[in-house]
């Protein structure tokens, strides 16, 4: 028996290495069929509620696609030209930056502390700080790249949900158990996405206000940011606010440069802490280990792309193990258990 689970074992850990090469290599079609899967989620949730108003079907379906096609449109065609722009004014933020900590460093002086200032200038590129985040906006270029395929890819999937329960009912016609299985996995799923994206939406919205509010360039750009990144846990926060504030560092006082640090904690910390928790419930928490590890990998696997997608990937699997009895034990080690 013993050399029997082994001989399992090592069958299972086979199959998951060929799993992973095959994603890997058919990337691009893995990144449009999950992007698909999940905004057809969203989409099925906001239906069911527009069905409950007595709605027709194929208005519902109509309205709802036609509203997200024009919304996602709209922020692309806002985002290319204020990334265009942003882009091209890089070095007079750069001059002025440069400028700012030559300020500073003149200051420090004064109090009679010593400072290289040719070395300080060298590290200080502002083409590097904004890198990291142009390029990962650059790389959303995939997902505009595909989107017709993507909104096709939706169509598809919204029309089989009918016939998919349907032929779930046939297979497990004598198995209603595992049809409850799916019915609950399909219903935590559903929450998740709606509420994630609703918490995104809200963070993006609230980083746009304050920007507008404090008059810092490209305020939607930064909102959209915060948006997407809201996406990716911990560090996506951190990425998505250092363009706006250096930019509040170069275009305006030192002021006002601390309180959106202090606002973007806020925003952040409020809906992740406390919002989030309150409408998922604290059960379809990750352990920071797993999200940590499934951002290496689904990155490393789907590129950048592939971080934006790591925790919804991995809290599809978690809440796929937790829907069923023999597979729970797994979504306990995934999760984010307190100790004490």
């Amino acid at each position: 028996m013993e050399e029997r689970k082994i001989k399992n074992y090592f069958f299972y850990f086979a199959s998951l290495v060929i799993i992973i090469a095959g994603l890997k290599i058919a990337y691009e079609v893995v990144i449009i069929l999950f992007l698909s899967i999940f905004i057809s989620s969203i989409i099925s949730s906001i239906l069911k509620l527009l069905k409950k108003k007595h709605l027709p079907t194929w208005l519902a379906y109509l309205l709802v696609l036609g509203i997200f096609t024009l919304i996602s449109l709209l922020l692309a065609y806002i985002v290319n030209i204020s990334l265009k722009d942003f882009i091209s004014n890089l070095p007079v933020y750069e001059t002025k930056l440069q400028q700012a900590v030559i300020d500073t460093i003149a200051f420090a002086e004064s109090y009679g502390y010593s400072i290289d200032k040719t070395m300080i200038l060298d590290a200080l590129n502002l083409n590097s700080f904004f890198g990291i985040t142009t390029n990962l906006i650059g790389s959303i270029g995939t997902f505009l790249s595909k989107f017709l395929l993507i909104i096709i890819g939706i169509g598809f999937i919204l029309a089989e949900s009918k016939s998919f329960e349907k032929k779930l009912r046939l297979i497990f016609r004598k198995e209603a158990e595992k049809i409850e299985h799916f019915k609950l996995f399909s219903s935590n799923i559903q929450k998740y996405f709606l509420v994630k994206t609703a918490t995104s939406f809200l963070t993006g919205f609230l980083v746009a206000i304050v920007l507008i509010f404090f008059n810092i360039d490209y305020p939607v750009l930064w909102g959209v940011v915060a948006m997407l990144f809201n996406f990716i846990p911990v560090v996506g926060s951190i990425i998505a606010a250092i363009p706006a504030i250096l930019l509040a560092f170069v275009t305006s006082d030192l002021n006002t440069t601390l309180i959106l640090i202090v606002l973007y904690l806020t925003i952040n910390i409020s809906i992740s802490n406390i919002i989030e928790p309150k409408f998922m419930g604290k059960e379809l928490g990750l352990s920071p280990l797993v999200i940590f590890f499934s951002l290496i990998l689904w990155g490393w696997i789907l590129g950048i792309v592939g971080m934006f997608l790591a925790v919804p990937i991995t809290m599809t699997l978690k809440i796929a193990f937790d829907s069923n009895n023999s597979t729970k034990w797994i979504s306990l080690l995934m999760s984010n258990v307190k100790t004490g």
